[in-house]
């Protein structure tokens, strides 16, 4: 029996972001402390790999998704090694939150969908308990222009916490872009999603597709507590036996959602964020993936 899969917009079936429909079953929490929440949970690394029913029936003609490529972990420490950056992150809640603000700041300021918008409406949309979009892509907005830096504030916050030898903004932005393989959108979303109640998994794939079958998503985690190591910080993903594309008339900018797909706790992976742990990345195609049922963050970002 095959499960149906409905293709809603991207924006509200990213990485993070419930659906719609999960919001009007989202619970309170039974107490007032979600951080206590999700230090009972289990990253849960080891879970088996779930077969959609379809696919164990013609398996055979199935790509088989090798073991240990699913979820990878990355830290700061590895792409800007030398700089102690990984510690520094973890460790020190204003510089992190340095870090998040400058880069909407200077996201928002140079994303054309927002030129013009009044300065009320600036401030609105950069509230920190809301997400923000555009992209990481830099080399776009300086190319055959006088202005040499488009992340201008992040380049001054990584400067005064790192020293003269941190990379600027635009190559911060376009290291971790580089991470999304050799054919990416250039997609960036801040998501915050809810951060007060339990919600029900909403699992979905964010495109369905790997362009190059190198593509993969990269999830930058900022955690709510200094030297934080548990879950709650990034998605939660159920790793597949086959890769799973979307059919090809598919459209890019729209998410395939599986709103009657079941799965148990045993297949649920919560990616851990802690230091040396601060990014992850997979290919859309390898997984599918849900806002944590128990999200405990500032916020996540991904990079496609």
């Amino acid at each position: 029996m095959k499960l149906p899969a409905i293709l809603l917009p991207s924006l509200f079936c990213a990485s993070s972001v419930a659906p719609a429909a999960c919001f009007a079953e989202a619970r309170p929490f039974l107490s007032n402390d979600p951080g206590a929440y999700v230090k009972e949970q289990s990253p849960n690394e080891g879970a088996p790999c779930f077969v959609f029913p379809e696919d164990e029936d013609d398996g055979y003609d199935k790509t088989l998704i090798p073991e240990g490529s699913h979820i990878i972990s990355m830290s700061f420490d590895e792409l800007f090694p030398g700089l102690d950056f990984s510690e520094k992150f973890c460790s020190n809640r204003g510089f992190r939150d340095a870090i998040r603000n400058s880069m909407r700041e200077d996201i928002f300021d140079t994303t054309p969908t927002y030129a013009g918008m009044s300065e009320k409406a600036r401030k609105m949309l950069l509230l920190p308990d809301s997400s923000l979009q555009g992209s990481w892509n830099c080399k776009q907005y300086t190319a055959g222009s006088d202005e040499k830096i488009r992340m201008c504030k992040l380049t001054a916050v990584l400067t005064e916490y790192l020293g003269d030898e941190a990379p600027t903004g635009d190559q911060f932005m376009e290291t971790i872009g580089s991470l999304c393989g050799s054919k990416p959108s250039t997609h960036w979303i801040d998501i915050v999603g809810i951060t007060d109640r339990k919600i029900p998994h909403s699992w979905h794939q964010d495109t369905g597709r790997s362009p190059g079958g190198d593509a993969r998503t990269v999830l930058l985690g900022f955690p709510k507590e200094d030297n934080y190591d548990g879950v709650g910080v990034f998605s939660h993903s159920v790793k597949l036996k086959y890769e799973r594309w979307a059919p090809e008339d598919h459209p890019q900018s729209e998410s395939v959602v599986y709103p009657t797909l079941e799965v148990g706790d045993e297949f649920i992976v919560r990616p851990r964020f802690a230091k040396g742990c601060e990014l992850i990345t997979f290919r859309d195609v390898d997984s599918i993936h849900s806002a944590p049922d128990v999200a405990y963050r500032a916020s996540v970002m991904r990079f496609m």
